[in-house]
């Protein structure tokens, strides 16, 4: 019953927000194009396939993705897991399960992420090749890895979300300068695009349990900001990847001569 329920819920709050998008098109296409919708059977069945997507797809987030990143980040930081005793302040460097576990969610999670797929792919086609699908793929993966494992070090350690972020940026600034003009667009979009649907659910849940379980801290200041971290860093990754490969390429070149 409570599953019927859900899906109840959730169906008709999806169906709420689909409908402004699908009248705008309408609008758009019969009134002011004043054109018929062509193959409307198909994007009816389409918009069908959509909203039942969506559906299936929160419900999964609800039942299973938010709790797994939550108990696994909780059971990950407990006391009894890490060798303590009730709310003794433990050591940064004692969480390291909890290091190893984000560095993994990060990188599987991103890897997976059909944004970052389609970004590859493209990516991939308009370079004619010179841009790999699975290097760019491991290259932002990395990034989203470090970045939780990052993250993770700020909740528990407690220290100011803003100085990473300025840190991040200044970094990225500098990079941009440096980096290659023909790849700084695609590091800015590849760490847009780790922020998606596969990614964000269990790196908020990750952020979320594990600022409940760790000694005062608060899952209302500290639980968030690890979505900024996986969008972050795998700019700074991308553009280091692309000035690595330009310094190969330029030292080759040299050794040639």
């Amino acid at each position: 019953m409570d599953l019927t329920q859900s899906f109840i819920n959730i169906f008709l709050n999806t169906l709420r927000d689909v409908i402004p998008i699908a009248t705008l098109i309408v609008v758009f296409q019969v009134i002011l194009l004043r054109q018929p919708i062509p193959h409307l059977k198909s994007v009816l069945i389409g918009a069908v396939y959509v909203i039942l997507g969506l559906v299936f797809f929160l419900i999964g987030l609800e039942k299973a993705l938010f709790p797994l990143g939550d108990t696994m980040a909780k059971q990950l930081s407990d006391p009894a897991f890490l060798g303590t005793v009730g709310h003794e302040q433990v050591d940064w460097y004692k969480y390291y399960w909890i290091y190893i576990f984000a560095a993994l969610i990060g990188f599987s999670t991103t890897i997976a992420e059909p944004s970052l797929i389609a970004v590859a792919f493209k990516a991939n086609e308009v370079s004619a090749g010179t841009i790999g699908q699975w290097g760019l793929r491991i290259t932002v993966a990395f990034g989203v890895a470090f970045a939780l494992v990052l993250g993770a070090f700020r909740i528990i350690t407690g220290t100011p979300l803003y100085l990473y972020i300025l840190v991040g940026y200044v970094i990225v600034l500098v990079q941009t300068i440096f980096a290659p003009k023909q790849i700084i667009a695609l590091a800015y979009d590849s760490g847009g695009v780790t922020t998606s649907t596969v990614t964000v659910p269990l790196v908020a849940a990750l952020g979320l349990g594990l600022s409940s379980t760790i000694p005062g801290r608060n899952p209302a200041i500290d639980g968030f900001g690890l979505i900024a971290f996986a969008s972050l860093f795998p700019i700074i990754s991308v553009l280091t990847y692309a000035q690595i490969m330009e310094w190969k390429i330029l030292r080759s070149k040299n050794n040639k001569l």
